[in-house]
C-alpha cells in the first residue's frame, strides 16, 4: 500500500500544493487587507501567515483560531491563534475562500493553460479516488467536500485533488497523535525522516527554542533520536507513523487500481512545469522524500 500511496501524493502534491505560492493568491489576499508575500526563497513566493491560516481554514468556515490550530496540528497556537483573529477582523470565510479558489485556478492556467494536457483523463480518475472516501476524523478533507466543486475544468481538477492531500493530511495526523506523539515531536523527526537536519523545516512552524529543546530531550529519552539523527528505533516508529497513514489511504489506492499509476503520469508533467515556473518549491520534502 505504501509505495502507490505515496507515489500518488508526491506527484499530485505541486499541482494542488500551489495554491499556498501562487502569486494569484498572494495577491488577491492583499486586496482583502492581508501582507503580501514576505519574499521569496528560491525564487518561490512565500504565504503571508495570517493569509494562509484564514485562507486555507476558510474551509472549515468562520472558526477561532484554536480550532485551525487544532485542525492542522502541527503549528504553535501561540502564533496562529492571533494570526486568525487579525484575519478575520480583515475579511470573512466566504470572501478569502473564493479568492484562494480563484488565485489557484488563475496560477495553473497561467502554468498549464486552459486544457493543459490529459486534463479529461485526470478528472474521472480523481473522482473515483475521492467518492469511496468517509469524512469520520478528517476535517479538512470534509470541509472541501461540502464547498462542491468550483465548475470549471482546471479548478475541478484541483479541487479533487486537494481533497486528496487533505484527507491524507488528516489521516497523518491520526496516525502521529495515536502514535502518541505531539506536534513538536512529529516535527522534529519528520525532519530526519525526510533527511533534513533538525530544526530546519519545523522553524516554519513558529516553535520556539525552548519548546524545540523540550521536544527533542523527550525524544532522546525515549531512544528515538541521539546525536541529532534517528536511531533505529526511532526510524520504524516514524516509518510505522507513514505506514499508518498509507493504510488509511487504501480506498484511494483501490479505488484506482492499476489506473492509480496513470493519474501519477498525469500529474508528474503538471507538477514538473508548476516547479519550473517558480509556483512550488522544487525539490522540497513533500514531493522527495523517501518512503
Amino acid at each position: 500500500m505504501a509505495k502507490p500511496a505515496r507515489a500518488l501524493a508526491r506527484a499530485l502534491e505541486p499541482v494542488v500544493g500551489q495554491v499556498y505560492f501562487a502569486p494569484e493568491c498572494h495577491d488577491a489576499y492583499e486586496a482583502l487587507g492581508f501582507h503580501g508575500s514576505p519574499g521569496t526563497r528560491n525564487g518561490v513566493a512565500n504565504p503571508d501567515g495570517p493569509a494562509y491560516f484564514v485562507s486555507r481554514g476558510s474551509i472549515l468556515g468562520q472558526v477561532p483560531g484554536e480550532v485551525i490550530a487544532a485542525t492542522f496540528a502541527v503549528f504553535n497556537p501561540q502564533v496562529v491563534v492571533p494570526a486568525v483573529a487579525h484575519g478575520w477582523s480583515l475579511t470573512d470565510a466566504a470572501t478569502i475562500g473564493r479568492a484562494r479558489t480563484e488565485g489557484a485556478i488563475a496560477h495553473l492556467v497561467r502554468v498549464l493553460g486552459e486544457r493543459p494536457e490529459r486534463l479529461d483523463e485526470a478528472r474521472p480518475l480523481l473522482e473515483r479516488a475521492v467518492e469511496p472516501l468517509r469524512p469520520e476524523g478528517k476535517p479538512l478533507f470534509a470541509g472541501l467536500r461540502s464547498l462542491g466543486l468550483p465548475g470549471d475544468p482546471v479548478g475541478d481538477v484541483w479541487r479533487l485533488g486537494d481533497m486528496l492531500r487533505e484527507y491524507r493530511g488528516d489521516a497523518h495526523i491520526a496516525a502521529w497523535t495515536a502514535a502518541g506523539f505531539d506536534a513538536t515531536e512529529i516535527g522534529l523527526l519528520t525532519e530526519l525522516h525526510w533527511g533534513l537536519p533538525m530544526r530546519t523545516y519545523i522553524r516554519s512552524r513558529a516553535w520556539t527554542d525552548d519548546q524545540l529543546d523540550a521536544a527533542e530531550e523527550r525524544l532522546v529519552a525515549r531512544g528515538l533520536v541521539a546525536d541529532g539523527a534517528l536511531t533505529d528505533r526511532g526510524r520504524a516508529k516514524r516509518e510505522a507513523v507513514e505506514a499508518a497513514t498509507d493504510r488509511q489511504c487504501r480506498p484511494i489506492v483501490e479505488a484506482l487500481g492499476d489506473d492509480l499509476q496513470t493519474l501519477v503520469d498525469i500529474a508528474r508533467p503538471w507538477g514538473q512545469a508548476i516547479c519550473d515556473a517558480g509556483g512550488y518549491p522544487a525539490a522540497g520534502p513533500m514531493t522527495t522524500s523517501r518512503g
